[in-house]
């Protein structure tokens, strides 16, 4: 017989609802893995992958005559691989992964360095600090051409920077120039949201941690603009204004090789 029934019970219920919680987390987390996913592909090159051209600068040539200097508005390997190519999701109001979130809070760095700007195509959040660095032993000038936020133009000694926020996203690339060397040239990109990135060396990109569902993708290029036509697998696939639609699953989805007309760049 037992002597203490209220104990006896009160303990069988907070066993049963520690179970239940248990059971609840696992869903949750089950559910929670559920709600995101990956996305990747290739650009590459139709045709002959076209020769780099060598810049010579005429401007500090003490310092900059040093420096290997090369257009960059077209980046292409031998592989075929485009460099530089935007990618972005047009959604403003997507859903962010808790393990992006943080990404806010991290400086987006443009360099001058050995007299041309380093990367050739930055991607910042609104809001996220964005630092103007000078790390050569001349002057620069970085001319930020934004069209929803206030452009601005500084001119920076050598070791010196300039931070800044951006309180809107631009819906194309922002182009950034340094007077004193007019063959320097960068492209910003600002977005609402850590959904955007810019294909390597080899044409590849990958955006991780993305919600479940449809979405709808930007494409562009300097040299192309919006990308509105690409081969995969021989067959041809056109995407009005770049913008191509793309259902996230958790298994993640690769759009392949996305092959681009040279035709495309001589716009």
């Amino acid at each position: 017989m037992n002597k203490f029934p209220g104990m006896f019970q009160s303990s069988s219920l907070t066993f049963c609802f520690s179970m239940v919680c248990a059971a609840l987390c696992l869903v949750n987390s089950s559910a929670s893995a559920d709600d995101w996913g990956t996305i990747k592909g290739r650009f590459t090159f139709g045709g002959t992958p076209p020769a780099s051209l060598e810049i010579k600068a005429d401007k500090d040539i003490e310092v900059c005559g040093k420096h290997k200097l090369l257009n960059e508005e077209l980046v292409v390997g031998a592989d075929k691989g485009i460099a530089n190519v935007v990618i972005f999701v047009r959604d403003k109001n997507v859903k962010v992964h808790p393990d992006l979130a943080k990404t806010k809070s991290e400086k987006v760095i443009l360099d001058n360095r050995d007299c041309r700007f380093h990367p050739h195509v930055a991607v910042l959040q609104t809001g996220q600090a964005f630092v103007l660095k000078n790390s050569d032993t001349v002057g620069h000038n970085s001319n930020v051409a934004t069209i929803k936020n206030p452009a601005s133009n500084n001119l920076i000694p050598s070791g010196g920077e300039v931070s800044q926020t951006l309180s809107s996203d631009e819906a194309i690339p922002a182009q950034v120039n340094c007077n004193i060397h007019p063959w320097m040239k960068a492209w910003l990109v600002v977005r609402p949201n850590p959904y955007a990135t810019v294909t390597a060396a080899d044409g590849s990109f990958e955006i991780k941690n993305l919600p479940a569902g449809e979405l709808e993708l930007q494409l562009w290029h300097e040299k192309a603009g919006f990308i509105q036509e690409f081969t995969v697998g021989g067959k041809s696939e056109k995407v009005a204004k770049g913008r191509k639609k793309v259902t996230i699953t958790p298994a993640g989805i690769d759009l392949g090789e996305m092959v681009i007309s040279a035709g495309a760049f001589t716009k």
